[in-house]
């Protein structure tokens, strides 16, 4: 067998060290000390700005009268820099403070950033707020949430037609409203966008910018909100600076050579607007906004972009990149142009199928004759988010890796599985406006209690780090008193039933038998159905191939199922999509398991009554005593 080769990456952390502490818990540190970093990630900014003043900071295409995208608008640093002075000035003039923060309601491009690098040089927080709590929700919960929350001084938006119903609803008159085009219903006056960017600045601005400080608060970033309305997290320069320094001690290839980025991932959520945007501030990289997403209707101008710009790092959801492997089997100029220089592929958020993985690593070896690294991490938003890194190339499907540099991790029993919990730099110091919340969320030793549940890769080599085994809160119990352990199971499903399963949630609280409500992946039912387009969703679902397909499933997974807590005893499918307005689902495209639970009480007593039509069930030779 010909031995698999990678395009070589280096890892920057290698090596732990291990304490014991009190019964049933653990300290684990890199052995690689955090090295020093800027007190505020602006200082990173007006670095760039002065020797690399040319160098193209963003770019974004154009958005044409037709609808269509045409060539790329670039922003250099030294452009930025003169920008965010003056928008910075704009803010100082309106009297905004953390009281009185500054609200972005839309999606990500040049105005979004120039503002947001404005609020950091004034020292005037920002809040990125998910587009969908705007332009797909119906009845604007989340959003009069976020906006009650942080009570902000000036709301942002790119089109007044498309958020202006949105801000008519929650955004009060006495709120400033400032937008890059458009105008408000019912003649409710707004201000240009272009006006606040061409403010004269004054010395007041450096003024500002050096009353900030590694304790002053950047941005709120709200958590998705999985079981009660969504938390602010505080995020603060000395959080995202030291993370920033975490990321390139453990990712070396973000420093060997001028960093391209191009991505999707939305500035309101941790990964795109911390990890990947300050990613790109930090280094002196470039970032080209991809106007495209994983979904039907938009992957094809992900795959246009990709076509067109080479990143040296490529960062997705699970999601995307099995758009890109499935185009990267007949697209030889989108294979040939991703794969020309990129040093490293990054996935997170959810579990990368094996059949994903597998066409990867056959477009790899057929364009280069080697493979690109995929890795991972485990992060969330109250960590900055990067956390845990995978340390070598073999990764598999559930790996995490090791703490990055300056950052304790605390492993603590509870019940049956094991907790992870974090303390450093880049932990936040708790939620805004929410005492006791952030109290409940932190140990009497100061460690952030993550909720996530993980267990050593190899217990007898513990430089391999630590595998995900589930989020604790989701885990269960059957009647018999039995523990079901979801992640492990739902990961399960999700691999064995690629293409065709979207997501899985687990049920079976307090039951006999554990079932699974499966989210499938219509494109892909669709296809196997052999039926038209004017077939409807339930059609597709009941045809003939589909049922027999998840048949196969169901019954393959119970032969390999050792007892009752880890055999799928019942499986439906649900034809009705989750939605964001109950919670269900994150703006990213993650499913929250607890929200459809509670949400669809009345299918899971059904799927275990035996009364919810459609329900699979495994064969008899299936079958597991």
């Amino acid at each position: 067998m010909t031995p698999i080769t990678f395009r070589p990456l280096t890892f920057g952390v290698t090596r732990v060290e291990r304490r014991e502490g009190a019964p049933g818990s653990c300290y684990v540190t890199a052995q690689q000390s955090l090295r020093d970093h800027p007190s505020r990630l602006t200082d990173r900014l007006r670095h760039w700005a002065l020797t690399a003043p040319e160098r193209t900071f963003l770019a974004r295409r154009l958005q044409l009268a037709d609808g269509k995208s045409g060539d790329w608008r670039e922003v250099t640093y030294a452009q930025a820099w003169a920008a965010a002075r003056s928008i910075a000035q704009g803010l100082i003039n309106r009297g905004l403070s953390a009281e009185r923060p500054v609200v972005l309601l839309s999606e990500n491009d040049l105005e979004h950033a120039l503002l947001a690098m404005g609020c950091m040089v004034a020292g005037v927080p920002f809040v990125p707020v998910s587009p969908p709590y705007s332009l797909v929700s119906q009845d604007y919960a989340k959003l009069r949430h976020v906006l009650g929350t942080v009570t902000p001084g000036l709301v942002f938006a790119a089109d007044g037609a498309r958020y202006g119903k949105a801000i008519q609803a929650c955004v009060g008159d006495e709120v400033e409203v400032v937008l890059t085009q458009g105008t408000l219903p019912d003649a409710r006056p707004s201000t240009p966008f272009s006006e606040l960017m061409a403010t004269p600045a004054t010395d007041a601005v450096d003024t500002a910018m050096q009353a900030t400080g590694p304790d002053t608060i950047v941005k709120f970033l709200f958590t998705s909100g999985s079981t009660t309305l969504p938390k602010a997290v505080i995020n603060t320069h000395r959080m995202w600076c030291a993370n920033q320094q975490q990321m390139t001690q453990s990712m070396p290839v973000i420093t060997e050579e001028p960093l391209v980025l191009l991505d999707w991932l939305p500035w309101n959520h941790t990964f795109g607007g911390n990890h990947n945007f300050g990613m790109v501030v930090y280094n002196g990289g470039t970032l080209y906004i991809d106007d495209g997403k994983p979904a039907p209707h938009l992957i094809g101008e992900t795959l246009r972009n990709l076509r067109e710009v080479a990143p040296t790092v490529y960062f997705n959801v699970p999601a995307g990149f099995e758009a890109i492997a499935q185009a990267m089997q007949t697209d030889a100029t989108l294979r040939r142009n991703l794969l020309s220089r990129v040093k490293m592929f990054f996935y997170a958020g959810a579990g990368l199928s094996q059949p994903v993985w597998d066409s990867l690593s056959a477009s790899q070896e057929a364009e280069l004759g080697q493979r690109i690294v995929m890795t991972t991490s485990l992060g969330m938003t109250e960590s900055s988010p990067f956390a845990l890194f995978v340390t070598n190339p073999n990764v598999k499907a559930g790996d995490l890796g090791v703490p990055a540099p300056g950052l304790e991790i605390k492993l603590v029993k509870t019940g049956d599985k094991t907790e992870l919990r974090y303390r450093g730099p880049n932990i936040t110091p708790g939620y805004w406006r929410a005492a006791e919340e952030t109290a409940k969320h932190f140990d009497d030793e100061g460690f952030f209690c993550s909720g996530d549940a993980v267990k050593w890769i190899d217990e007898g080599d513990i430089h391999q780090g630590l595998r995900f085994d589930g989020r604790i809160a989701e885990d269960f119990k059957l009647a018999t008193g039995t523990f079901v352990s979801v992640g492990p199971m739902r990961n399960q499903l999700i691999a064995a039933g690629a293409p065709c399963v979207q997501d899985v949630v687990i049920t079976g609280l307090g039951q006999h038998e554990v079932g699974a409500m499966v989210f499938p992946n219509l494109a892909a039912c669709r296809a196997l159905s052999g039926l038209g387009a004017e077939a409807s969703v339930a059609q597709v679902l009941a045809s003939a191939p589909v049922q027999a397909h998840f048949q196969t499933l169901l019954d393959k997974l119970a032969e390999r199922a050792t007892g009752s807590a880890s055999r799928i005893a019942r499986l439906c499918l649900l034809a009705e999509p989750p939605t964001i307005d109950r919670s269900e689902i994150t703006d990213k495209g993650s499913i929250n398991q607890r929200a459809v639970l509670a949400q669809r009480a009345a299918t899971v007593q059904a799927l275990h009554d035996d009364t919810l039509p459609g329900l699979l069930k495994p064969s008899a030779n299936g079958h597991t005593s």
